[in-house]
Protein backbone atom coordinates (compact mmCIF):
# COMPACT_ATOMS: atom_id res chain seq x y z
CA UNK A 1 0.00 0.00 0.00
CA UNK A 2 1.18 3.38 -0.94
CA UNK A 3 2.05 5.95 1.64
CA UNK A 4 -0.88 9.16 1.23
CA UNK A 5 1.42 12.03 1.76
CA UNK A 6 0.73 14.85 3.81
CA UNK A 7 -0.85 17.88 2.54
CA UNK A 8 -1.30 21.36 3.34
CA UNK A 9 -4.89 21.87 5.40
CA UNK A 10 -7.57 23.71 2.58
CA UNK A 11 -8.41 26.17 4.91
CA UNK A 12 -4.78 27.34 5.01
CA UNK A 13 -4.08 27.36 1.15
CA UNK A 14 -7.47 29.20 0.45
CA UNK A 15 -6.27 31.88 2.91
CA UNK A 16 -3.28 32.51 1.17
CA UNK A 17 -4.49 32.73 -2.08
CA UNK A 18 -7.18 34.91 -1.11
CA UNK A 19 -4.62 37.39 0.50
CA UNK A 20 -3.38 37.58 -3.31
CA UNK A 21 -7.04 39.04 -4.66
CA UNK A 22 -6.65 42.13 -6.15
CA UNK A 23 -2.69 41.93 -7.17
CA UNK A 24 -2.75 43.51 -10.77
CA UNK A 25 -2.14 40.75 -13.56
CA UNK A 26 1.50 40.83 -14.96
CA UNK A 27 2.49 38.04 -17.23
CA UNK A 28 5.73 35.57 -15.36
CA UNK A 29 5.50 37.64 -12.42
CA UNK A 30 5.31 36.80 -9.00
CA UNK A 31 4.72 39.23 -6.47
CA UNK A 32 1.47 39.23 -4.10
CA UNK A 33 0.04 42.97 -4.45
CA UNK A 34 2.15 43.93 -7.46
CA UNK A 35 1.76 41.76 -9.82
CA UNK A 36 1.65 38.04 -10.94
CA UNK A 37 0.09 35.70 -13.81
CA UNK A 38 -2.13 32.33 -12.65
CA UNK A 39 1.13 30.37 -12.31
CA UNK A 40 2.70 33.15 -10.33
CA UNK A 41 -0.26 32.96 -7.98
CA UNK A 42 0.41 29.48 -7.08
CA UNK A 43 4.13 30.18 -7.02
CA UNK A 44 3.17 32.36 -4.42
CA UNK A 45 0.92 30.51 -2.60
CA UNK A 46 3.66 27.48 -2.88
CA UNK A 47 6.23 29.74 -0.51
CA UNK A 48 3.28 31.05 1.46
CA UNK A 49 2.36 27.00 3.03
CA UNK A 50 4.91 24.92 2.02
CA UNK A 51 8.28 26.95 1.48
CA UNK A 52 10.93 27.59 -1.10
CA UNK A 53 9.81 26.81 -4.45
CA UNK A 54 12.10 23.79 -5.66
CA UNK A 55 13.25 24.88 -8.84
CA UNK A 56 13.36 27.79 -11.16
CA UNK A 57 10.55 28.08 -13.69
CA UNK A 58 12.30 28.25 -16.93
CA UNK A 59 9.79 31.65 -19.44
CA UNK A 60 6.86 29.84 -20.66
CA UNK A 61 4.52 31.09 -23.60
CA UNK A 62 1.64 32.59 -22.22
CA UNK A 63 -0.39 30.71 -25.80
CA UNK A 64 -3.26 29.04 -24.14
CA UNK A 65 -3.96 27.71 -27.49
CA UNK A 66 -0.69 25.90 -27.35
CA UNK A 67 -0.36 22.31 -28.50
CA UNK A 68 2.17 19.93 -28.31
CA UNK A 69 3.10 16.31 -27.08
CA UNK A 70 3.85 17.14 -23.36
CA UNK A 71 2.21 18.17 -20.55
CA UNK A 72 4.68 20.34 -19.27
CA UNK A 73 2.71 22.32 -16.18
CA UNK A 74 1.26 19.35 -15.40
CA UNK A 75 4.49 17.39 -15.25
CA UNK A 76 6.10 20.02 -13.50
CA UNK A 77 3.01 20.13 -10.46
CA UNK A 78 3.15 16.18 -10.72
CA UNK A 79 7.05 16.30 -9.49
CA UNK A 80 6.32 18.49 -6.46
CA UNK A 81 2.63 18.06 -5.52
CA UNK A 82 0.18 15.13 -5.03
CA UNK A 83 -2.16 14.42 -7.55
CA UNK A 84 -5.49 13.52 -7.70
CA UNK A 85 -8.87 13.22 -10.20
CA UNK A 86 -9.92 16.27 -11.18
CA UNK A 87 -13.08 14.57 -9.99
CA UNK A 88 -11.63 14.41 -6.47
CA UNK A 89 -10.65 18.06 -6.23
CA UNK A 90 -11.93 20.14 -3.84
CA UNK A 91 -11.51 23.58 -2.16
CA UNK A 92 -7.45 23.98 -1.58
CA UNK A 93 -6.99 22.08 -4.77
CA UNK A 94 -4.63 23.31 -7.55
CA UNK A 95 -6.54 22.59 -10.64
CA UNK A 96 -4.86 22.71 -14.81
CA UNK A 97 -7.03 23.83 -17.53
CA UNK A 98 -7.23 22.77 -20.83
CA UNK A 99 -8.34 26.13 -22.67
CA UNK A 100 -8.92 24.32 -26.02
CA UNK A 101 -9.69 20.59 -27.20
CA UNK A 102 -6.44 19.82 -28.43
CA UNK A 103 -4.20 22.33 -26.18
CA UNK A 104 -2.44 21.41 -23.69
CA UNK A 105 -3.24 22.36 -19.94
CA UNK A 106 -1.75 26.45 -19.49
CA UNK A 107 -4.24 27.96 -16.99
CA UNK A 108 -4.13 27.32 -13.11
CA UNK A 109 -6.13 28.30 -10.11
CA UNK A 110 -6.77 27.29 -6.78
CA UNK A 111 -10.56 25.49 -5.84
CA UNK A 112 -12.07 27.82 -2.79
CA UNK A 113 -15.34 25.88 -2.59
CA UNK A 114 -17.54 23.40 -4.43
CA UNK A 115 -18.37 25.61 -6.93
CA UNK A 116 -15.48 29.12 -6.72
CA UNK A 117 -11.99 29.26 -7.69
CA UNK A 118 -9.51 31.84 -7.83
CA UNK A 119 -7.30 32.64 -10.94
CA UNK A 120 -5.02 35.55 -12.38
CA UNK A 121 -6.52 36.90 -15.32
CA UNK A 122 -5.22 39.22 -18.27
CA UNK A 123 -6.81 42.73 -17.72
CA UNK A 124 -8.48 41.61 -14.17
CA UNK A 125 -5.61 40.47 -12.34
CA UNK A 126 -5.98 38.29 -9.31
CA UNK A 127 -9.87 37.25 -8.79
CA UNK A 128 -12.59 34.81 -7.50
CA UNK A 129 -14.91 33.97 -9.25
CA UNK A 130 -17.74 31.07 -10.23
CA UNK A 131 -16.37 28.11 -11.06
CA UNK A 132 -18.83 27.34 -14.04
CA UNK A 133 -19.89 24.51 -16.09
CA UNK A 134 -17.62 25.86 -18.79
CA UNK A 135 -14.86 26.17 -15.95
CA UNK A 136 -15.51 23.08 -15.16
CA UNK A 137 -14.94 20.66 -17.84
CA UNK A 138 -11.75 22.57 -18.82
CA UNK A 139 -10.19 20.92 -15.42
CA UNK A 140 -7.14 18.56 -16.97
CA UNK A 141 -5.22 17.96 -13.60
CA UNK A 142 -6.13 18.49 -10.00
CA UNK A 143 -3.32 18.17 -7.47
CA UNK A 144 -2.76 18.88 -3.70
CA UNK A 145 0.39 21.39 -1.67
CA UNK A 146 2.44 19.14 0.34
CA UNK A 147 2.94 19.42 4.04
CA UNK A 148 6.42 21.52 4.84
Amino acid sequence: MKDIPTVVDAAVVIASARSWLGTPYHDQASLRGVGCDCLGLARGVWREVVGEEPFPIPPYSRDWGETGPREVLAEGARAMMSEIAPTEAGPGALVLFRMGQRAIAKHVGILTGPDRFIHAYERLGVIEEFLTPVWRRRIAFAFLFPQR
